[in-house]
């Protein structure tokens, strides 16, 4: 696993007529503020990324469908610099994953149908605290969907 990349166990309860899934706590490790939230959707064999964020930390969950994050660590100074971590989210993996900023992070959507990543992130959007890399700029081939648990 990437430095300062965490992987955090979520409960989901079962209730009769929907199950509730939780996210996030203020007292969870991995919660430093609360910015913004938002859904993001990606269709089946789509892939978005690569982007940085320079502030932003994420906290990602996958509630409905499956999504294979993978996360890049370019930092100069990381012990794991040159490193990948691929993890898939769904709600069978149901995990939070947080991913501080400095660190190149890109998802596609492996289910059959469209999947829904939620995002609970430390400050509000900010197109100009990101950097963007198109696909081939990071070398990685996305056909695997390996699980890192």
């Amino acid at each position: 696993m990437i430095n300062g990349v965490k992987l955090t166990s979520l409960p989901i309860i079962d209730v009769e007529g929907g199950d509730v899934l939780h996210v996030i706590k203020s007292s969870d490790m991995g919660f430093i503020g609360f910015g913004e939230a938002y859904f993001s959707t990606i269709k089946c064999g789509s892939i978005k990324g690569w982007k940085l964020h320079h502030k932003m930390v994420l906290n990602l969950v996958v509630p409905i469908g499956e999504v294979k994050f993978v996360i890049f660590d370019d930092r100069v100074n990381s012990t794991t610099r040159g490193d990948f971590t691929e993890i898939v989210l769904s709600r069978q993996n149901y995990f939070r994953l947080t991913i501080p900023p400095k660190l190149w992070m890109g998802f596609k959507g492996v289910d059959e149908c469209d999947s829904i990543v939620l995002n609970i992130a430390n400050i509000p959007h900010d197109s100009n605290e990101a950097d963007h890399l198109e696909l081939n700029e990071i070398y990685y081939k996305w056909s695997s969907k390996n699980v890192e648990k």
